[in-house]
């Protein structure tokens, strides 16, 4: 059986067709995604990004000059993502768009353009996973799923939903690859491709590249696809450093961006894996088990002599005080325990479905051996699960692969049905569905919360509730007045620079500790002291959102503080409030 003659246009027009009804829905509801980016920093911060690039900022600088201590700090993204969402705007502005048009026509096309692909991979994967036709489910779920992971929505920029397409991706090619000979190399590819974009997935790289090796220990039919695997893999490494990094950065070696870590271990893996499956002759699987382990070693030791500090936790050097009152709030990085008890919903929501999944794999593997490509999408999905235990953005991940083992078994509870009706059939079906979709469970938490607590009263009282201002409108008085370094808190530093010509003292972004730690020191400290940092970092502005989780945390923690004082109107007489900001989402103060 080949890729063509599986139905892969019907499979592609099933994913059109659900694209343009989440489409229709926004449009109908005006973008309301667009219009309330809400918490969604990095998606702001991507469009600067984009904007400062189109305005002639080198490829290679990626230098956030507006953010943090004079002279900005670098991040750690890809152009690789900002490169599309350029082209986009480029193009409408060729239309004769203007810029905010073709801005906005880039936060529509983009996002639901991976959205579309993401259900058309996942599409063909629930087919291989199932050996039989499960296209109406799995476009249910799948559509569903990600509809209400929220990362393909209008105005997300941000680079997960890239490399959830990518990762996706590499599962279905992988395990396309015994039917087409190409689907190992464009897995490779893709697997390259989810690395370059950001650190996040290498947990699933590995996972895919130990199971391209696993493969063909176990079978040397599989030779073709662990070969092709790496090949793709470890070339396409090797293209994204020469067209991504600059040339005198080539040895530098970054933790947590691609860089000459991420080149040599991709580059040794990927052609070791590819010469090892490219031995002529025939082999035992006893020697081809020693081979892939001398490779494993090799790379294991080429990572510890000379890369060690890259083997830490992702945040280990990371400063206490910047850990403590930002990145343990950051809702992406909490662990499950954490999530379970502060945000019930969202538990339930991004956990109960993988689980569901995780269990219908198991009590399958208690009747038979699993098949080739229900082992691959198995591994995937409990690799996704446990990271998501540590992390929940790793949910976003294992929600995805859900669909395919419960898409399988709704389809063949149908298939029951069909052979012999009753009501308990048409009742397992029913509540296969119900069960199968993330968004039960969401409302299942929802329900179980307002009965034994009542709603939230106050403007921050949940994270469902917290005051974000997020909005163009919120920002509109501070973006005419003319351009000073603003000392707010770091989740208002990426709406600042992108609604307005501001620079941003602090940003949520591990990269811009001083610009961080300053705004800490200010916030938290004695007026007299926040003062003397204002003066030496240049602030003209002060900036406050009332009911900001973040403000109200360094207020509870300094109640002496300049935050603490601000909030109760306690204003220092080195400050002027803007009056036309007072009781506005953001207010405004001016530095005599």
């Amino acid at each position: 059986m080949t890729i063509q003659g599986t139905g892969w246009k019907h499979d592609f027009l099933l994913a059109l067709c659900a694209t343009l009804v989440v489409l229709a829905i926004n449009a109908i509801s005006g973008f309301p995604t667009i219009a309330d980016l809400g918490p969604d920093n990095d998606s702001m911060l991507r469009l600067v990004e984009v904007r400062d690039l189109l305005a002639g900022q080198g490829w290679f600088d990626l230098h956030q000059y507006r953010m943090g201590l004079t002279g900005g700090f670098v991040m750690h993204w890809s152009r690789l993502v900002d490169t599309p969402i350029a082209l986009i705007i480029l193009a409408f502005h060729a239309l004769g768009a203007g810029t905010a048009a073709a801005e906005r026509a880039a936060q529509i096309i983009w996002p639901l353009s991976l959205y579309g692909l993401t259900i058309f991979v996942i599409l063909r994967a629930s087919r291989r996973f199932a050996g039989a036709d499960v296209a109406m489910p799995s476009l249910v779920l799948a559509t569903a799923a990600l509809f209400f992971l929220g990362v393909f929505s209008p105005g997300t920029l941000d680079h997960h939903n890239v490399q959830l397409l990518l990762t996706a991706a590499s599962l279905w090619l992988l395990m396309e690859a015994p039917f087409w000979r190409p689907a190992a190399l464009l897995s490779g590819l893709c697997a390259g491709l989810t690395l370059a974009v950001g650190m996040e997935t290498a947990p699933y790289v590995a996972a895919l590249g130990a199971c391209a090796a696993v493969l063909f220990i176990l079978d040397e039919k599989e030779r073709l696809t662990a070969r092709g695997f790496g090949i793709g893999f470890a070339a396409t490494a090797s293209l994204v450093l020469v067209a991504t990094i600059p040339p005198a950065a080539w040895a530098v070696a970054q933790c947590d961006a691609f860089s000459a870590f991420q080149f040599v271990i991709a580059a040794l893996s990927g052609f070791g894996l590819a010469a090892v499956a490219g031995l002529s002759g025939q082999s035992t699987a006893r020697a081809r088990l020693v081979s892939m382990s001398a490779l494993a070693v090799a790379v294991a030791a080429v990572a510890i002599l000379f890369f060690p500090q890259c083997l830490a936790a992702p945040y280990a050097g990371i400063d206490e005080r910047v850990r403590t009152y930002w990145l343990n709030d950051v809702v992406e990085a909490q662990p499950f325990l954490s999530v379970a008890v502060n945000q019930p919903k969202l538990m339930a929501a991004r956990y109960v479905t993988p689980f569901i999944a995780i269990l219908l794999i198991g009590l399958q593997l208690r009747s038979r051996r699993l098949r080739r490509e229900e082992a691959l999408a198995a591994v995937l999905l409990v690799v996704a699960f446990v990271v998501s235990l540590w992390q929940v953005r790793g949910s976003t991940f294992s929600v995805a692969f859900a669909v395919l083992p419960l898409s399988t078994w709704i389809a063949g509870i149908r298939l029951q049905a069909s052979a012999a009706q009753s009501w308990r059939i048409s009742f397992r079906i029913a509540a296969a569905w119900l069960v199968s979709l993330n968004a039960t469970w969401a409302g299942v938490a929802v329900a179980a919360q307002s009965v034994v607590q009542k709603a939230p009263t106050g403007v921050n009282s949940d994270a469902d509730h917290a005051l974000t201002c997020s909005k163009a409108s919120d920002f509109s008085e501070l973006a005419a007045m003319p351009a000073t370094t603003v000392l707010a808190s770091s989740n208002l530093g990426s709406a600042i620079v992108m609604f307005t010509g501001h620079r941003a003292l602090a940003g949520p972004y591990h990269r811009n500790v001083g610009g961080n730690l300053a705004m800490l020191d200010a916030f938290m400290g004695t007026p007299d002291a926040a003062r003397a940092i204002v003066e030496r970092e240049h602030v003209g502005l002060v900036a406050i959102c009332r009911g900001n989780s973040e403000e109200m945390s360094l207020a509870a923690e300094a109640p002496t503080g300049l935050a603490a004082r601000l909030l109760k109107r306690d204003v220092p007489d080195w400050l002027e409030l803007v009056i036309s900001t007072a009781d506005k989402p953001v207010e405004i103060y001016k530095v005599r």
